[in-house]
């Protein structure tokens, strides 16, 4: 244990320094407040004794600069020593940053004592600040699982339908586009029961990995929709723009060249709608999943393999 001592009497400071040594902990000394400020931000002492009256700044004014120098979560203890024990003396203390008060002269008895019971609260503080460390890890842990699809990796469908929401928000707000895929893998069904459920899991992960591969920036988000269907989001991104990235997943996807004896193509395919839209007042994120649904399907009814987007099919009836 490392305990700095500020006291400017050479005759206190001896003394002080050989109860300290007797306890068994290291001692640090110094013998005004800026020494000590100085010497608190470079040696981080596990415990201050800090006289009241010193020639420079008071202990007060110490103390306070004491406190602002802790990191955040972080607390030294500091007790105070003064000639004047008066409770307004002690009031003082406690506000400027103190945790205790020891009158002068220093009984070594009390000194002890009072040194094991700030002890027995920095362990209890350290083992809090652990605790508290690990529980906050626990629930980043459990955040990023209850966000994440166990098999592929990716954003699972709550947390698609949380950042749509957002993201719709975000793009009224500011008179921005926002673009939509739905990705579905042609066929998926017969390659299931051809080659397995678990080449089938295998299938989605490699999928999944290529289309997050594709994702450049920090705001772009792919998902697993459900089953063998996956949606991509691109916030600020208009029709145009996302069936290029689209055609690039599509192409990625083919030179996978995942075996798929089902399919007329003998390897997996990627079909995908893509749809985008300025959120108004009245349309809903709701009606951009719709629009990219429709892309999907002509895009499948079309040959599979391919993209299809919203903007170019028939308008919807009124």
């Amino acid at each position: 244990m490392k305990i700095l001592i500020v006291e400017d009497s050479r005759a206190d400071l001896a003394i002080l320094h050989e109860y300290v040594r007797r306890f068994g902990a290291q001692a640090v000394l110094v013998q005004n407040g800026h020494e000590a400020i100085a010497c608190f931000a470079e040696q981080k002492p596990d415990l201050v004794l800090l006289d009241v009256v010193l020639p420079d700044i008071d202990g007060y004014t110490v103390a306070r600069r004491l406190r602002e120098l802790e990191p955040p979560g972080e607390w030294t203890p500091i007790i105070f020593l003064s000639a004047m024990g008066r409770d307004e003396d002690i009031e003082k203390g406690i506000a400027a940053g103190g945790d205790d008060y020891l009158s002068k002269p220093v009984s070594g008895i009390v000194l002890n004592a009072k040194i094991r019971a700030m002890q027995r609260l920095i362990q209890m503080q350290t083992s809090l600040l652990v605790l508290t460390r690990r529980l906050y890890s626990a629930n980043r842990e459990l955040q990023r699982l209850s966000s994440t699809d166990g098999l592929t990796g990716i954003a699972n469908r709550r947390f698609f339908d949380d950042t749509l929401q957002r993201e719709w928000r975000r793009a009224r707000r500011n008179s921005g586009s926002v673009a939509l895929l739905i990705c579905d893998v042609d066929h998926f069904k017969g390659y299931n029961d051809h080659y397995g459920h678990v080449a089938g899991d295998d299938c989605l992960r490699r999928i999944a990995a290529t289309i997050q591969k594709h994702m450049e920036r920090a705001s772009d988000l792919a998902a697993r929709y459900g089953g063998e269907e996956f949606a991509v989001i691109l916030p600020e991104t208009s029709i145009g723009s996302a069936a290029l990235v689209a055609e690039r997943i599509r192409h990625a996807i083919a030179e996978q060249l995942i075996p798929h004896a089902g399919s007329s193509y003998g390897r997996i395919t990627l079909s995908i709608g893509v749809a985008a839209a300025v959120p108004g007042l009245d349309n809903p994120p709701d009606d951009l999943v719709l629009d990219a649904d429709r892309a999907l399907y002509q895009a499948k009814s079309s040959g599979r393999d391919a993209v299809c987007r919203a903007d170019t099919l028939p308008s919807k009836p009124a």
